[in-house]
């Protein structure tokens, strides 16, 4: 959650930082400051709310030259959303600034110590407990300050920092939480999402856990975990900065949505070769390890889980090996059973999900094999993971998820295929057929985004009064009903669940009365029949019925109230297709009820806190 920024180059400061707050506005925030260094004192200015808030502040103070700043949105945890807690946060003399993603877990003994020492506190944070600590730690030397106190904190962090003594200069450093930075011909810049730099440079430094920058005298000087200083070559980005643009679109979640079949197109080609086989860059299990595996466990948060639902049906279908999908937030509380027999499939659009991250380490902590999926290079999770699959989705800016999602999907697809061949559970015609599918799927996407557009635009419209909408659906139909919910509930803010269509008996269907929206997904043809009877259960209560199936279903839909038909394909691959008319349907009743659909209330991109 949250957001940095940072400049030290040879023009002002200010505007840089305002611009790069906006680039990180999808993260989520309620507050946003920024500081920069005045030869004799650092400046701070921050407020409560948007970052118009702040600007508005800034045009009304008096102008600044400084070169040197940071700047920084934010997500409450500690404390509430006002303009004292609001980053950054200043010691008590002055001396030190700082700006912090994360959460600090022993916060309260180091404040309880510094105010035994004489500190007072103004804010209600875990952040101004590191200012201070920086102040009482201070030794005259700005980076081995910064690497005394980080060794006190215990959580997560990523931290920029200035002090008065060293006024072109900024120390960084992190530990679970993402950070950047890149250097042009006017400075260097930094932040928490390469989105808010990427029109100055796209050769990025990605920080390591643990390890310190200094960036000074227009260069950037990293040191290890050990104090040492080290060599680091940057990462180029093949994002353009359009990618990161609206592009014509109202919406950055439209946009993403119209970018689904391109960000497929990406994820899939580079993994089929020129034999019709399935290969991965980065996958380090040997074909041993692979028929050796008696587990797979898919841990992942939000959307992400819902595409390792996906997975877990379509994996253990194809590979044989039992599959089971876990919260993130839930695993590692409950002491999983893993070994080295086990394969822990790790999913994250941001690669810096603090829960996810956590459930990584612990599946490498009891030997288990780890597979990471991830959209973004270099970040924690695709460190830290065994072997790891890239989504090729580019930047994601709209904080609900949809070709992150879509391209997750795909490389589930992906390794089912590749796992099923090494194991030699896909006789040649099979696995050229199901090869064939995944090739096509852009196309199908395409033509799936051009053919439901107008009908979800008109069919949105009766969404708009709802309070209520229930999403039904069985195997894999039930894994996209949960997605479609969400994409509703999230955006549109209609209370909405989703349901295995053959539960709605035992208890959910005392639910349904006359008027009552009920969503079906009924792509998937072995179990079609039995979906068209819970529609009846339904539809004999009271309530209308909109089903998603695909055409060789159209004409057994006699049921229904409004069909929306999907392109035949594979069955294992329908989902991918019948989430985008879902996608469609959240996105044109959150506009239609004037939601803010790119930055949902109380919702953030990047989860980086617990």
């Amino acid at each position: 959650m949250c957001g940095i920024v940072g400049y030290a180059g040879k023009n002002r400061a200010v505007p840089y930082l305002l611009e790069g707050l906006e680039k990180l506005e999808y993260r989520g925030y309620d507050s946003a400051g920024i500081a920069v260094n005045e030869e004799d004192v650092i400046r701070i200015m921050k407020t409560k709310g948007r970052i118009g808030n702040l600007e508005s502040l800034i045009a009304s103070q008096r102008h600044s030259d400084a070169t040197v700043g940071i700047g920084h949105t934010r997500w409450a945890t500690h404390g509430k959303p006002n303009d004292v807690n609001a980053h950054p946060h200043i010691s008590q003399s002055g001396l030190f600034c700082v700006v912090h993603n994360g959460i600090i877990e022993n916060y309260l003994q180091l404040k309880a110590q510094l105010i035994a020492d004489g500190y007072r506190f103004v804010s209600e944070t875990d952040t101004e407990v590191i200012a201070h600590l920086l102040e009482q730690n201070y030794d005259g030397n700005f980076v081995s300050t910064v690497r005394k106190t980080t060794a006190m904190l215990e959580g997560a962090f990523a931290l920029c920092i200035l002090c008065r003594d060293f006024p072109d200069s900024i120390v960084c450093t992190r530990w679970a939480s993402p950070l950047v930075m890149g250097k042009s011909d006017d400075g260097v810049f930094l932040a928490s999402d390469v989105t808010a730099i990427l029109k100055h440079t796209s050769d990025i430094y990605y920080l390591d856990g643990h390890e310190t920058a200094l960036i000074a005298d227009g260069g950037i000087t990293f040191f290890d975990k050990a104090g040492n200083a080290t060599q680091k070559a940057p990462k180029h980005i093949d994002w353009n900065v359009s990618a990161a643009q609206k592009g014509g679109y109202e919406h950055f979640m439209l946009k993403e949505i119209m970018e689904q079949p391109k960000a497929i197109q990406d994820t899939v080609s580079p993994r089929i070769d020129s034999d019709g086989r399935i290969v991965f860059e980065d996958f380090h299990l040997t074909d041993e390890e692979i028929e050796n595996l008696n587990r797979i466990v898919i841990v992942a948060c939000g959307s992400a889980f819902h595409a390792g639902e996906v997975g877990r049906y379509v994996l253990e279908k194809m590979t044989r090996i039992p599959v089971e999908t876990a919260i993130a937030s839930e695993f590692r509380y409950r002491d999983p059973v893993l070994d080295a027999h086990s394969l822990v499939i790790v999913i994250s659009q941001s690669g810096e999900t603090a829960d996810t991250l956590a459930g990584l380490r612990l599946a490498n902590e009891k030997g288990a094999k780890t597979v990471c999926i991830v959209n973004v290079v270099s970040s924690s999770i695709a460190n830290e993971g065994g072997s790891v699959v890239y989504t090729h989705a580019g930047p994601e800016i709209a904080v609900a998820t949809t070709k992150a999602y879509s391209a997750q999907v795909s490389v589930l697809y992906l390794l089912a295929g590749y796992i099923a061949d090494r194991k030699g559970l896909l006789p040649e015609e099979e696995r050229r057929t199901y090869v064939d599918a995944l090739r096509k799927l852009p196309e199908l996407i395409a033509q799936t985004l051009e053919d439901c557009g107008e009908q979800m635009q008109k069919l949105s419209e009766m969404f708009i009064p709802l309070e209520h909408a229930y999403f039904i659906g069985r195997n894999l139909d039930y894994a996209c009903a949960m997605e479609a919910s969400l994409k509703m509930k999230e955006i549109s803010y209609i209370h909405s669940e989703a349901y295995a269509a053959g539960e709605l008996k035992h208890g959910t269907i005392s639910l349904i009365e006359k008027g009552t929206l009920v969503v079906a997904l009924a792509a998937c043809s072995d179990v079609f029949g039995k979906t068209m009877s819970n529609i009846k259960e339904v539809k004999a209560r009271g309530a209308r019925v909109l089903c998603v199936s695909t055409s060789e279903n159209a004409s057994a839909m006699s049921e229904v109230d409004f069909k929306v038909i999907i392109p035949d394909t594979l069955p294992l691959f329908a989902v991918t297709l019948e989430v985008l008319p879902m996608q469609l349907l959240g996105y044109y009743t959150a506009k239609n009820r004037g939601c803010d659909i790119d930055k949902p209330r109380n919702l953030a991109k990047s989860v980086t806190v617990e």
